[in-house]
C-alpha cells in the first residue's frame, strides 16, 4: 500500500466525496497501472486518510447491526449502546410536558444529552432552545451506519462535543427500491408499534437521487396495567399511592383544622347529612389515569442528491422533513381551595354542603377531565454544498463550501387544567333565577356566562347538572391552552484538506476551515399560563439568539513508519477558535497519538479541551413553575438533617412537618412540594469547559483470523458546570451551611412553616462533574462448514462519577457512581449465526446493580451506610441487583428478494428491580428498562 499522495484521476475522486466531515467507503483507484486506496474522512477528523483506525475510540453501528436487532428507531438503537446514559426525557415520564417531550435525545457517559453533539453526515442536527437534538427525526431506513465518537471533539466540531459525538451517515448513490414493515407489541397486548418505510434511488453518469420515507406509530401503555407502576411504592406502602384529593371531593369549614367530609355515594351531595368523614375509599390513585409509555406518531421524508457540475466539482444536497406528534396523559388536576386566594366555596352557594353556615374549604380532583398534552414538532432541514478537488504539483486537495438551514416548529396543546378565575366565580355565591336556572352571583350582580359548580356532585354522587359530568361546567372551568415555539439554525461553512509536504514517514496532512452559525429560538406559552391563572404551571416566554464565528486547523503528522517497534507513529493536532457574541471567545485544542509497535497492535491516546456554550434557554428562558419532586426540607422534625438546630427553630415550630401534595405531612425524607417553585434563566452565564483524556489498545492477532480486542481508558472533567440552583440546595445552604443570603431567597408560611410559592432559583456556573472508566470491546467472526459464527461484546465500566454544584472548596463532592441509574457496568453481547438463507441473533443487555435511598426500614439492605460525601452521617440505602435482558431474532432470506424476521426483545419477560427514586421515570421503575416482553415481525422487500 502506498501511503503517500499520488496523482489521482479527478473524475474518480469526486465520486467518493460525501461531505467535509462525512464518511465514505474506501474504493480502489487506478492510476498509471498502480492501485491505491483512496483517502476517506472518519468521524472525529476532517483530514482524509487511508487508515480508518484513528487515535480516537469510535464505535461503528453498521446497517447490518441495525437489522440484526429488534429496535427500530435511531434513538432506541443508540440508547442501548453500553456508553449511553439515562434517557434525557423518558417516555415513562408523562409529567414531562416541555417542547422536547416525545423526542429521543442521546446522553453519552451520563453527562447529559446537551453535552453530546449529534451530526448527520458531519453536519449539526438542529437543536431546541434548551440545546437538545432529537435523533428520532432521522428515518432508520436512510441510515447507512452510525459512528459514535466516545471522546471530546470541540476542536473539530465546536460547542457541545464534550462527552462525545454521534455521526449518522445516510445512504447515498442508491439504485433500486426497497420497502419495510415492522410491527410488534408487548406480551400484555398493549404498546403496539408500527413502522412502514421505503427507499428509492436513481443514479446516472453525473449524479444520483435517493428518497426515503417513514411512518411510525407507537401506542400507549397505561401505568395501571403493570404491577410495578400501578402503585407509587409497589409492595411496600400501598397508602402512598393514594392522595386525599379524591375524585368525589371533600370539605371542611373554612379556618377549621379538623377532618374533611366526603359525599355519600348515591346521595345528593347537598346538606351535612349527605356526607361522612373522609376515609380510605374517598381517595384517588393518580396512576389509574397515567401513561407509563406515552404514545407518539412520526412521519419523515429524506432526500439526498448529488450532481457533477464538471469533472472535479459536485453539487450535493440533503433535504429532510419530519413531523412528530406525541401525547401524554396524567390524572385530573388535584385542586385545593387552600392553595389559592378566595377560592373557598361560598356560604351563599347553592351547593354549600353545610347549609350555608360558613364558607367551606374544599378539595376535588378533576377526574372527569384528565390532563393531556399534545406536542407537534415539525422539522425542516436543508443542506447544500459544492465539493471538489484539485492538485498542485503532486499534492492533492479536496474542498467544500455550503450552507445548512434547520427549522423546528412546535405547537403544544394542554387540556385538563382549571381556569382559576372561572373556578372562583363558579364556587362563589349563586342562586336560582326566575326561569329555574342556577346562576352565578347575586340577583343584583349576575356573572354573565358563569356556570355554578358543585365540587361534590357527579362521578356517581349527586346530580349530573352543575357537576364535572355537566358539559356546561367543564366548558366553563377548563380552557384549552396553546403554546408555540420556533428555533432556526443558519450555518455557513468552508473547508479545505489535503497534504502539504512529504515527510520521511509519510505525508503531512491538514484540514482547515471557517464556520458561521446563528441559533435563534422562541417559545411562547399560552397567555393563560403566563398569567398564572391556570392550574397549569406558570411560565414565561423564551426568546433570544446568538451567533458564532469559528476557525479551525487540524494536522496529521507522521513521525515514524516501517521501523522496528514503530510500524507507525502519528501525531494528530487540532485547534479551534470560537467567537460568540454572548460571552466572548474561546480556543480549544486536541492532541492525539497513534502508535503501532507491531502490525497486530495499535496503541492510541488523546487529550482534548472542550466547551459547551449556554443555550438560548439558559440565557433568555422565561421563568416557569414546577412542583419540585424529591424536595427535602432540612427542618422536618423527623427526616430533616438540620432539625432542632437554632436556625430551624427560629423559623419553624419544634414539631414541624414538611408538607407534600394535599398539604399533608410527607411520608418520607423527600416529597413533591405542595406549592410550585419558580425557575428562570441567567443571561450572564459563561460556557462550561472540559478536559478529556483517553488511552487505549486495539489488538488484532494475525494468528487468529477475525478477532479484534480493544480496551480504552477515558476520563472527562467538566468545570464551571451550568447547574440549577435547586430548592434543595438553597435550603441546605441556609440551614446547614448557615449562609444568610441564601435564607433570604424564600419565605415560610407564618402559621404552618412550609415554604410558600415565592421561592425562585436560576442557573449558575458552579462546581464540576468528573467521570472516568474503561471501554472493553471484543469482535470475533468464524467461518465454518456449519455457517458463519460471530460474537460482539461491548462493555463500559465506570470507575468514578462525582459532581459538585458549588465552588466551596470544603464542600465534599457527591458520588453518583453505582447509585440510581448511574450504572457501574453496562454491557452488550451479540451472538450471531448465518448459513445460506437463515440467520439467528441473540443479544444480551446487562446493567449492574445500584444503590438508592431507602424509603422503608424493612427494605434497607445497607441500614448503616455512610460515606465522605454524607459527612459521615449514616444514610440508610437499599442495594438493588443487576438486570439482564435477552433479545432473540430469527430471519430468513426468501427467494423473492425479501427478508422475513421474527423476534422478541426481553425474551424472558424480565422485570428489573424496583427503583423508588424513580430515575428517568415518574414511577418506581427506571425509565430506560424494558417494561415487558416485546414480540415483533419485520418484512423487507427489495425491488
Amino acid at each position: 500500500m502506498n501511503r503517500n499522495s499520488n496523482k489521482l484521476r479527478d473524475a474518480v475522486v469526486i465520486a467518493l466525496i460525501t461531505s467535509a466531515a462525512g464518511t465514505g467507503a474506501a474504493v480502489a483507484q487506478e492510476t498509471s497501472g498502480t492501485t491505491n486506496l483512496d483517502r476517506i474522512s472518519v468521524t472525529g477528523s476532517r483530514i482524509r486518510q487511508v487508515d480508518v483506525e484513528t487515535a480516537q475510540p469510535v464505535l461503528t453501528i453498521s446497517r447490518q447491526d441495525i437489522q440484526n436487532q429488534g429496535f427500530n428507531s435511531v434513538g432506541d438503537i443508540l440508547q442501548n449502546i453500553s456508553a449511553a446514559g439515562s434517557p434525557a426525557f423518558s417516555r415513562s415520564s408523562p409529567l414531562t410536558s416541555n417542547q422536547e417531550a416525545g423526542g429521543q435525545y442521546i446522553d453519552l457517559r451520563n453527562l447529559g444529552a446537551q453535552r453530546t453533539l449529534v451530526l448527520v453526515n458531519g453536519k449539526r442536527l438542529g437543536i431546541s432552545p434548551d440545546g437538545f437534538q432529537d435523533v428520532s427525526t432521522i428515518p432508520t431506513v436512510i441510515v447507512e451506519r452510525i459512528d459514535v465518537l466516545k471522546d471530546g471533539a470541540s476542536s473539530i466540531y465546536g460547542s457541545d462535543a464534550m462527552a462525545g459525538v454521534i455521526n449518522i451517515i445516510t445512504r447515498k448513490n442508491f439504485d433500486g427500491a426497497e420497502a419495510n414493515v415492522y410491527t410488534g407489541q408487548y406480551g400484555q397486548g398493549d404498546g403496539k408499534k408500527e413502522t412502514y418505510d421505503f427507499m428509492i434511488g436513481f443514479s446516472g453518469d453525473r449524479g444520483s437521487v435517493t428518497i426515503a420515507g417513514e411512518y411510525h406509530n407507537e401506542e400507549e401503555v397505561w401505568a395501571k396495567d403493570r404491577w410495578f407502576t400501578r402503585n407509587t411504592y409497589p409492595g411496600w406502602n400501598h397508602n402512598a399511592s393514594y392522595t386525599n384529593v379524591g375524585q368525589w371531593g371533600n370539605w371542611r369549614p373554612a379556618g377549621s383544622t379538623g377532618g374533611y367530609q366526603a359525599p355519600n355515594r348515591g346521595g345528593t351531595a347537598l346538606g351535612v347529612g349527605q356526607f361522612h368523614p373522609q376515609n380510605a375509599d374517598d381517595r384517588s390513585r393518580s396512576s389509574d389515569q397515567m401513561h407509563l409509555l406515552t404514545p407518539l406518531e412520526r412521519r419523515s421524508l429524506y432526500v439526498s442528491a448529488n450532481y457533477d457540475i464538471v469533472d472535479n466539482v459536485r453539487f450535493v444536497t440533503d433535504l429532510q422533513y419530519s413531523k412528530r406528534s406525541s401525547d401524554r396523559q396524567i390524572a385530573g388536576y388535584p385542586l385545593q381551595s387552600g392553595a389559592y386566594d378566595d377560592l373557598n366555596l361560598s356560604a351563599d352557594s347553592l351547593y354549600s354542603p353545610n347549609g350555608g353556615a360558613t364558607d367551606v374549604e374544599w378539595r376535588r380532583r378533576g377526574w372527569e377531565v384528565p390532563r393531556t398534552t399534545n406536542t407537534d414538532l415539525t422539522t425542516w432541514r436543508f443542506t447544500a454544498a459544492l465539493e471538489g478537488s484539485f492538485e498542485i504539483g503532486d499534492r492533492y486537495f479536496n474542498w467544500d463550501a455550503g450552507a445548512l438551514y434547520n427549522e423546528n416548529d412546535v405547537a403544544i396543546i394542554n387540556n385538563g387544567n382549571f381556569y382559576v378565575p372561572a373556578v372562583r366565580n363558579a364556587v362563589g355565591p349563586s342562586f336560582v333565577n326566575g326561569a329555574g336556572q342556577a346562576v352565578c352571583g347575586t340577583p343584583d350582580a349576575v356573572i354573565d356566562g358563569c356556570v355554578p359548580w358543585n365540587p361534590f356532585a357527579g362521578f356517581g354522587t349527586g346530580a349530573v347538572a352543575n357537576s364535572l359530568d355537566d358539559e356546561a361546567v367543564r366548558n366553563y372551568l377548563f380552557r384549552e391552552e396553546h403554546a408555540t415555539g420556533n428555533t432556526t439554525t443558519h450555518n455557513y461553512f468552508a473547508n479545505i484538506a489535503g497534504t502539504v509536504v512529504a515527510l520521511p514517514a509519510g505525508d503531512l496532512g491538514f484540514a482547515a476551515g471557517y464556520e458561521y452559525r446563528r441559533e435563534e429560538g422562541h417559545f411562547a406559552p399560552d397567555a393563560i399560563a403566563q398569567s398564572g391563572d391556570s392550574t397549569n404551571l406558570a411560565s414565561g416566554p423564551t426568546g433570544g439568539k446568538y451567533d458564532v464565528n469559528e476557525f479551525y486547523l487540524e494536522l496529521n503528522v507522521p513521525i515514524l513508519a516501517d521501523l522496528p517497534f514503530a510500524k507507525e507513529l502519528t501525531l494528530d493536532v487540532a485547534t479551534r477558535y470560537s467567537d460568540f457574541n454572548t460571552f466572548g471567545d474561546t480556543t480549544n485544542n486536541k492532541f492525539g497519538l497513534k502508535w503501532r509497535p507491531i502490525d497486530d497492535l495499535l496503541v492510541r491516546g488523546t487529550y482534548s479541551e472542550g466547551f459547551r456554550a449556554p443555550t438560548i434557554g439558559d440565557l433568555y428562558g422565561g421563568s416557569s413553575q414546577t412542583f419540585t419532586t424529591g424536595f427535602i426540607d432540612p427542618c422536618d422534625s423527623i427526616y430533616g438533617n438540620a432539625r432542632g438546630t437554632p436556625r430551624c427553630l427560629a423559623d419553624v415550630p419544634g414539631n414541624y412537618r414538611q408538607l407534600q401534595q394535599g398539604f399533608i405531612p410527607a411520608d418520607g425524607p423527600a416529597a413533591q412540594s405542595p406549592v410550585p417553585f419558580t425557575s428562570g434563566s441567567n443571561e450572564f452565564l459563561q460556557p462550561e469547559r472540559s478536559e478529556s483524556k483517553s488511552i487505549g489498545l486495539v489488538y488484532s492477532p494475525s494468528y487468529v483470523s477475525g478477532l479484534t480486542v480493544g480496551v480504552d481508558w477515558w476520563s472527562i472533567r467538566i468545570e464551571d458546570t451550568l447547574v440549577s440552583d435547586s430548592p434543595n440546595q438553597i435550603l441546605e445552604d441556609c440551614y446547614v451551611g448557615l449562609i444568610e443570603e441564601r435564607c433570604a431567597l424564600f419565605t415560610r408560611d407564618p402559621a404552618n412553616g412550609f415554604i410558600v410559592g415565592d421561592l425562585s432559583y436560576g442557573n449558575r456556573n458552579a462546581g464540576y462533574t468528573e467521570t472516568e472508566g474503561f471501554d472493553f470491546d471484543i469482535n470475533y467472526a468464524l467461518d465454518t462448514d456449519w455457517g458463519r459464527f460471530s460474537a460482539k461484546s461491548a462493555t463500559t465500566y465506570v470507575s468514578k462519577y462525582e459532581s459538585k454544584t458549588t465552588n466551596d472548596a470544603e464542600e465534599v463532592p457527591s458520588q453518583y457512581n453505582g447509585f440510581n441509574a448511574y450504572f457501574r457496568v453496562r454491557s452488550n453481547l451479540s451472538l450471531g449465526w448465518t448459513k445460506n438463507d437463515w440467520s439467528v441473533n441473540w443479544n444480551v443487555r446487562y446493567y449492574s446493580g445500584t444503590k438508592e435511598t431507602c424509603y422503608f426500614t424493612a427494605r434497607c439492605s445497607l441500614p448503616n451506610f455512610s460515606a465522605p460525601d454524607t459527612g459521615g452521617i449514616i444514610t440508610p440505602l437499599n442495594e438493588l441487583g443487576s438486570t439482564t435482558f435477552h433479545d432473540l431474532q430469527v430471519s430468513y432470506a426468501a427467494p423473492w428478494n425479501a427478508t422475513i424476521a421474527i423476534g422478541a426483545n426481553n425474551v424472558f419477560n424480565k422485570v428489573a428491580p424496583l427503583m423508588m427514586d424513580q430515575p428517568s421515570s415518574n414511577f418506581s421503575y427506571y425509565g430506560g428498562f424494558d417494561i415487558g416482553r416485546f414480540l415483533y415481525l419485520k418484512y423487507n422487500q427489495k425491488f
